[in-house]
């Protein structure tokens, strides 16, 4: 693939994760960053320097870059959540693919704002959700769409992390910057998987969820129907240990399990007894797979559409909690 130059806008921890990667690939030039934060930035400066690299020019605005630098060909946006809408707004206008990190925006209205303006300027915006991303959850579809799980009769997913501890004091357990707690941060992965899996929209829903004593939600149980009448089960516990996830997707036929970020793929059909590994395409990650959806050697897998769809079923989740009813889409 052709060499690109990228912006990093926002470079807390999860950014610096991607940047990791982004800096062992030669088809990636990382030409200004963007972080109001001196801390970040110096954590920033130390991750780069010490993999031998010149750290770029930080900026304290998107509008400062562009006025410093020109639009570059691509931009990762990994601010905290309220920030996504103008900041892939400014970049997209500016010229520039858009890589954004989950989840897309707060709610389906913003969803819906975004979608319009990347029709306006025609340019790639792919949402940064790992399992849509994964070639391992590419396969569970190809497989589920194949028939080799029968009818799909339900799915359940858990996930659970020590997220209420580590977490405190910062951003992401104030919903005026991050739209929600648990289940809209690491939860959020888990959600968008299991209907990305199901590839429909979930058409009833019935939640509840509990702050544990935060402004946030903490832990949550969601069930649902699917369009087709599939049933899903979703348990999100973030006062809890470690990171750990699952996904089931149980047909008439066969049975098959993966995690939130598509880390793995197991599979057993209707004449066995155990799950087998299956084989599928590895990846170095996000940015690798926005660049081949770029190169046109893949289609997008995540689409804006994909961020709407879990913005309107997070909308319904969170009505269902508020009103303790069950919630139907419009």
């Amino acid at each position: 693939m052709a060499k690109t130059s990228a912006i990093v806008v926002g470079t807390g921890g999860m950014a610096r994760h991607h940047l990791s990667v982004m800096l062992d690939m030669s088809n990636t030039r990382i030409c200004g960053l963007v972080e109001v934060a001196e801390d970040q930035r110096q954590l920033t400066r130390d991750l780069l320097e010490g993999r031998g690299r010149r750290c770029p020019p930080f900026y304290d605005t998107i509008k400062a870059l562009l006025a410093a630098q020109g639009a570059p060909d691509t931009a990762f946006i990994a601010t905290p959540h309220k920030y996504h809408l103008e900041n892939a707004r400014d970049c997209l206008r500016a010229g520039a693919d858009v890589l954004l990190e989950k989840p897309m925006v707060i709610n389906a209205s913003e969803a819906r704002r975004l979608i319009k303006v990347r029709d306006e300027v025609r340019k790639l915006l792919v949402v940064a959700f790992p399992g849509s991303l994964s070639p391992a959850i590419r396969k569970a579809k190809q497989m589920i769409a194949g028939g080799k799980l029968g009818r799909i009769t339900s799915v359940s997913a858990y996930v659970h992390q020590n997220w209420k501890v580590v977490t405190v004091g910062q951003w992401r357990q104030d919903p005026e910057i991050s739209g929600g707690g648990f289940l809209f941060d690491t939860g959020s992965h888990m959600v968008n998987t299991v209907v990305d899996l199901i590839d429909q929209d979930v058409i009833e829903v019935c939640a509840l969820m509990d702050d544990r004593g935060t402004p946030v939600d903490i832990n949550s149980t969601v069930s649902g129907r699917f369009r087709d009448g599939t049933l899903l089960s979703l348990a999100a516990a973030g006062d809890s240990i470690h990171c750990t996830s699952e996904v089931t997707v149980i047909g008439d036929r066969g049975i098959l399990r993966t995690g939130i970020w598509g880390e793995r793929l197991l599979f057993k059909p209707l004449k066995e007894s155990a799950f087998a590994e299956v084989r599928h395409p590895r990846s170095r990650g996000v940015w690798e797979q926005f660049l081949k959806v770029r190169a046109g050697r893949q289609a997008n897998p995540c689409p804006p559409e994909v961020g709407l769809r879990f913005a309107k079923l997070m909308d319904m989740i969170r009505k269902s909690d508020r009103t303790r009813t069950t919630v139907r889409a419009r």
